[in-house]
């Protein structure tokens, strides 16, 4: 499965995509340490990596947890990494988690990836309900969520606590099956 955004395209982990993984999370560590610290540590090593992008592959296999990485078409770069997570197959409801690289921040591709995915999701996993949770002075990700159509439900009182800080706020968004 390959979605394609242009100069960019989404696929699911694979396991060869454990240096590039490596690689992106070592180089974007002050843009992942507050709001993705496990897996950040999970991924500081290429052999971390490794096991990380095994397990996660199986975690897709057998749809637990869905890891996509979004790539440039022309050098194959890891530009971004999106999960659609704490799925609730009762409910039929996940969570978008996402992190773009510093060299391709401002571009508008995670907003893009969520379009695409959220179409996925809806159509092809039979989700009904994504959610997006973040903090409201990570006003790129807001935008993300408000550029999708996502709705502002509710904020989460100390919903996510990042690492050696105080448990933070946290907006949560939606956007429905329609």
């Amino acid at each position: 499965m390959q979605i394609n955004l242009e100069s960019f395209y989404i696929e699911p982990i694979k396991n060869q995509d454990a240096w590039s993984l490596c690689d992106f999370m070592v180089a974007n560590e002050d843009r992942l340490k507050r709001y993705f610290p496990k897996t950040l540590e999970l991924n500081l090593t290429p052999d971390l990596s490794k096991r990380f992008a095994e397990q996660k592959t199986k975690q897709f296999q057998n749809k637990e947890e869905f890891l996509f990485t979004l790539k440039e078409k022309e050098t194959h770069q890891l530009a971004g990494v999106i999960y659609i997570k704490d799925l609730d197959w009762g409910k039929k409801q996940g969570e978008f988690a996402y992190s773009i690289s510093y060299t391709f921040k401002g571009k508008s591709l995670i907003t893009k990836t969520v379009n695409a995915l959220s179409k996925y999701a809806f159509e092809n996993l039979g989700l009904e309900t994504l959610q997006i949770i973040v903090h409201k002075e990570n006003i790129p990700s807001v935008k993300v969520a408000e550029n999708n159509n996502f709705i502002w439900k509710k904020t989460l009182k100390k919903e996510f606590t990042p690492p050696n800080e105080q448990p933070l706020d946290m907006e949560l968004y939606e956007l429905y099956k329609k």
